[in-house]
């Protein structure tokens, strides 16, 4: 059995930082079977800021947008609370937090749109973490979890993520393992970071573990 706790990784703030990046934090999991294809990991809870993207926007469209406002959340589009800024390094005297960035950006459908999510860091609770500015950015609890995803490498399209998306899906049914909600993607390396030294998932959450 594998155990993963918040591994570091490396993540552009790139587009918004002039390229400075910095090791982020992940969810916690633990990998508890894999098959050839698909890797089943039961996720911890946690936090995220979450955004949703409205209409027919191309998936590298739609995650850029929600990117952009979660990135204004998580470097001051927010209103820090007195608990926060006391455990900041952020002086106490602003209006607003920096908060740290972490790792995936996740991204699902929701109804005519797409949800753009990141974890925030653990030490925030839904009563902690500063509120967004934006209405169009929210804070929600991810509920602890059974997961099945397909790892990939390359270029954040729509055909490389429906391709990996009909992998995981047709594993899944072979077994039948009964999937709840949609399926969703998660992206973990700068746009600067070579296509074929990414780490891309397409993952759906599973009620139990294959049977076969």
């Amino acid at each position: 059995m594998k155990i993963f706790s918040a591994l570091p990784v490396l993540l552009v703030a790139g587009i918004f930082l002039g390229g400075q990046a910095m090791a982020i934090e992940s969810p916690d999991y633990t990998v508890v079977y894999e098959t050839d294809d698909v890797e089943y990991r039961q996720y911890e809870a946690y936090l995220v800021a979450e955004t949703v993207v409205v209409g027919d926007v191309a998936y590298k469209a739609s995650g850029n947008e929600g990117f952009r406002r979660l990135f204004r959340y998580i470097t001051g589009a927010n209103t820090a609370n007195q608990s926060i800024a006391m455990t900041s390094p952020v002086s106490r005297e602003v209006t607003s937090e920096k908060i740290a960035m972490t790792s995936p950006v996740a991204r699902r459908q929701v109804g005519a749109g797409e949800a753009v999510a990141f974890m925030l860091p653990t030490e925030y609770t839904l009563d902690t973490a500063p509120q967004p500015s934006d209405d169009r950015v929210t804070l929600r609890e991810v509920p602890a979890r059974l997961m099945a995803v397909v790892r990939y490498s390359g270029r954040w399209t729509d055909a490389n993520y429906m391709k990996r998306k009909n992998i995981l899906l047709t594993a899944l049914a072979a077994t039948d393992t009964e999937t709840l909600g949609e399926a969703q993607s998660a992206l973990y390396d700068a746009p600067y970071i070579p296509p074929f030294l990414r780490r891309n998932e397409v993952m759906i959450e599973v009620r139990d573990l294959p049977t076969q």
